[in-house]
């Protein structure tokens, strides 16, 4: 019976594959169980391979010609369009156009024309236009006249904005102002100014603070007055439907963040009857 030796501690096995497990349980290596076929050398491995290493593998295995695995009999022969000679392509490639010496020589190759009518997006150049401010001739593009003005400068876009945005242009226009307030206004502005002792009925801020007296604002609008056949203006004028506010509540107040009930309480009006559109009751 043939025995093996342990290369390591000269313990006597009876097998190769004890050998193997002792070799790997007791001194924590496996033993060789392959050769190199380049450099001969003993190595493990569990699969089926045949070189020790990358090394290895590379010096032997050639990829040139018939020994690459995506050879496909060699290269054609044609003749460069630029200069005429023949050289050799890979058909597997693309199809010979151009030798290597004139593919590295720019000198060959035309730009693309993409200037004027030749550009992919032409459609005609500029236009000659007039200014709808100032009726100057410029020049625009087509796609920069889209818009319902054509302007030549900043000076002219703001006389066109100062015009177009004025009266019902204005896109907050909510119909224009009520004319003069009439007969009364004063009047009640004052009484309301003293009622209040001349402060912001809602944060408090008097006319020291304000440098001035503070605004007087009237709780339901005057213009709802004025739509109102039964009514005028003047009706608006009373003492329990007016408030002193400072600018900042006043425009709170005329963008709807206060409630007239709150702007009556805190004048300490107990009016609640006042008319608003259509003859409804606040």
């Amino acid at each position: 019976m043939k025995e093996f030796d342990c290369p390591t501690c000269g313990r006597v096995f009876d097998s190769r594959r004890g050998l193997g497990v002792h070799h790997s349980r007791v001194h924590d290596e496996r033993l060789p169980n392959r050769e190199c076929n380049h450099c001969g050398d003993s190595f493990y491995c569990e699969s089926a391979r045949a070189y020790c290493s990358k090394h290895c593998h590379d010096a032997a295995v050639s990829y040139e010609g018939k020994a690459n695995p995506n050879f496909s009999d060699a290269t054609e022969q044609t003749n460069c369009e630029v200069c005429g000679a023949k050289f050799e392509y890979y058909p597997s490639e693309k199809d010979g156009v151009y030798c290597s010496d004139c593919v590295e020589n720019a000198a060959w190759r035309d730009p693309p024309q993409i200037s004027g009518a030749a550009h992919h997006s032409w459609s005609g150049g500029k236009l000659s236009v007039s200014c709808d401010v100032c009726d100057a001739r410029i020049e625009r593009y087509p796609s920069q006249i889209q818009s319902e003005v054509v302007l030549c400068s900043r000076d002219c876009h703001a006389e066109w904005l100062s015009a177009a945005f004025t009266g019902d242009g204005h896109p907050n226009w909510r119909g224009g102002g009520v004319g003069e307030y009439g007969p009364g206004w004063r009047s009640v502005r004052e009484q309301a100014l003293a009622r209040d002792d001349h402060a912001c009925v809602l944060c408090g801020t008097a006319a020291d603070e304000l440098g001035r007296n503070p605004d007087v604002h009237h709780i339901v609008p005057v213009r709802l007055f004025a739509v109102m056949p039964a009514l005028a203006v003047r009706d608006a004028h009373t003492l329990d439907n007016v408030v002193s506010l400072c600018p900042g509540c006043h425009r709170r107040a005329e963008f709807g963040h206060v409630s007239r009930a709150e702007l009556r309480w805190r004048a300490g009006i107990h009016r609640t009857d006042a008319p608003v559109a259509g003859g409804a009751m606040a």
